[in-house]
């Protein structure tokens, strides 16, 4: 495990000369933007040849997707904001928490519920069962349930607040409930947080990762430092990784009271295990049959600057890890594609969450700039058309000895909801 200790400024400095010029230039000189149109979009994916790619869910039933995560049942839970980057003077903000299934199995979402709206700029959903689940609302965690059956949220309760809103894309967000049972969400680098708990006020300047202990309503800075920490997963000996956002290093290997770069204060910090790869967002391990048998345990993230959704091996060395990138899963040339979230479906299949937008959020475009998409969004599935696809259990109906043999299923979102 390497650790570097050069000034935060100069290589923050460096990280914005090398990446922002660039990017900005084209952003600003932006005209040649297609007309949404999913077919054409699906026809312009180049998909690696194990793979094949359908659309599992576009506008109207889904706009602006941020985050994604399924609940024990199969159903998709995503959260959308069309308020984002920055709600309106007078606009009333309407942001909300969709759940999206797939009632006849055919890798298609048939049926769409609204599970809470009235939000602004959600920008993470959890669900812990299938009918209440924990959402990012601005400087708010909250915990929403629905109490009576009819798919919507009728009962809400602030869980946390006081986390910062400097910048609208590096609000709190990414939220994943770990294999101990804690909620665990991250915040990037222009956010500082002063949030009251019952043991004390916690703080976080820059960025970070939280973990949340419901069972006791603990609050903890797990680790610091990453530009934007876009993405956040445990692999199957609960060992934990992230992707950023704003950086330059792929992979990233946390564990407890680990820093990484612009962290404020730090005189060192660790280094990723991809320097020279940039800007990932989202992340997710590929487990179970139906995905070839060479790609289990692989990490999927997404470029969402070049348009790719990309893949990487893994494996222990020493201390730490090193990782290895492989061709990508998708590539496509279409600018508004803009993959930002991956998660593994009970099928067995690659879920990948497309935010849609020609300009993505910096601050050389105006928030307001009307080249700027504020209705579209995708969310396209990933199968293997030679391999079957994934069972799914029901896990209401297993007894304690189902239970724990499901906690050895090869697909790690089995194991998950088996153990809560």
């Amino acid at each position: 495990m390497s650790v570097r200790q050069p000034s935060i400024l100069v290589t923050f400095l460096t990280i914005l000369a090398t990446a922002i010029p660039c990017d900005s230039q084209a952003q600003r000189n932006l005209t040649d933007i297609p007309e949404p149109d999913t077919t054409a979009e699906l026809q312009a994916m180049q998909v690696d040849d194990a793979a094949a790619l359908n659309l599992f869910a576009s506008d109207p039933d889904i706009s602006k997707p941020i985050q994604m995560n399924f609940d024990s049942t199969g159903g998709l839970w995503v959260a959308s904001s069309e308020v984002y980057p920055q709600i309106k003077p007078g606009e009333i903000a309407n942001d909300k928490i969709i759940v999206l299934r797939d009632t006849d199995g055919d890798g298609v979402a048939d049926k769409r519920t609204v599970f809470a709206d009235g939000l602004l700029i959600p920008t993470g959903v959890a669900p812990d069962s299938p009918h209440s689940a924990y959402v990012v609302d601005s400087t708010r965690l909250l915990y929403l349930k629905d109490t009576d059956g009819d798919g919507r949220a009728d009962k809400k309760r602030v869980v946390l607040s006081g986390f910062g809103t400097e910048d609208t894309h590096h609000l709190v967000h990414t939220l994943r409930i770990g294999p101990d049972g804690c909620l665990y969400f991250n915040q990037s680098i222009y956010i500082h947080s002063h949030v009251i708990t019952p043991y004390g006020t916690r703080h976080l300047d820059g960025g970070g990762i939280w973990r949340y202990r419901p069972s006791t309503g603990q609050l903890e800075v797990v680790s610091k430092g990453l530009v934007n920490s876009w993405g956040h997963v445990f692999d199957a000996s609960g060992e934990s990784f992230a992707t950023d956002g704003a950086g330059s290093m792929g992979l990233n290997y946390i564990f407890p009271d680990s820093v990484f770069v612009t962290s404020p204060g730090a005189k060192r910090w660790l280094n990723g295990l991809n320097p020279g790869s940039p800007k990932h967002c989202g992340l997710e391990i590929l487990s179970g049959t139906h995905v070839p048998s060479a790609w289990v345990g692989d990490f999927v993230t997404n470029d969402f600057r070049s348009h790719r959704v990309c893949r990487f091996t893994t494996q222990p060395n020493g201390s730490s890890y090193i990782s290895r990138q492989q061709p990508e899963i998708i590539t496509t040339q279409r600018v508004a594609f803009r993959p930002i979230d991956a998660a593994m479906g009970p099928d067995g299949a690659l879920y990948i969450a497309d935010w849609y937008n020609p300009i993505i959020q910096h601050g050389e475009v105006d928030f307001r700039d009307e080249r700027r998409d504020r209705t579209h969004g995708r969310v396209w599935r990933v199968s293997f058309p030679e391999r079957a696809l994934d069972p799914w259990p029901n896990f209401t109906a297993q007894n304690v000895k189902g239970l724990l043999k499901l906690l050895r299923d090869p697909a790690l979102p089995v194991r998950q909801f088996a153990r809560e």
